[in-house]
């Protein structure tokens, strides 16, 4: 199993989208590990951008994460990275597959209502900026097994 980050955006709140957003990635299977509502400190966002701080576009950014609340979220799942990526469809809205949550609730080069940690390992760098462990869940749900195969998706080892 995989954490990622998501990160449902200033658009995405203003325009009621949450609850839609989040059924997407629960119906795909996807667990809710981490959740919480939050306005996001100007330290937090240059820390978390900072690979774009020398980007024309960067002020606008923090200045668009800090003008609203947000909702972060650790969601869990195998190949968690992989497959909300493929859920949010491209970066710009007006690239976006229909279908996709961008392709479906936005048009806009900037404003795309959510973040996604584009790798495992930006995941586990990313998380620990909005969530301390204790604020993840490590219970497993009760309808795993009829989300995954256990022995053929998870690697059980202890087949009947």
């Amino acid at each position: 199993m995989e954490d990622t980050l998501i990160i449902l955006k200033p658009d995405a709140l203003q325009r009621r989208l949450v609850g839609r957003i989040l059924t997407r990635f629960e119906e795909k299977g996807l667990i809710i590990a981490a959740m919480k509502l939050v306005q996001l400190r100007r330290e937090v966002v240059e820390e978390h951008y900072a690979v774009h701080r020398e980007r024309p576009f960067y002020p606008g950014l923090v200045r668009y994460m800090t003008s609203h609340p947000v909702v972060p979220l650790v969601l869990r799942g195998r190949r968690a990275v992989e497959v909300c990526r493929k859920l949010l469809g491209a970066t710009h809205g007006y690239e976006a597959q229909p279908g996709t949550i961008r392709g479906d609730f936005g048009i806009s080069k900037s404003m795309n209502l959510v973040h996604a940690s584009d790798s495992p390992e930006s995941a586990s760098k990313e998380i620990p900026l909005f969530f301390q462990s204790y604020e993840i869940l490590s219970a497993k749900p009760a309808d795993l097994p009829w989300v995954y195969d256990p022995w053929e998706e998870l690697g059980d080892q202890d087949r009947p």
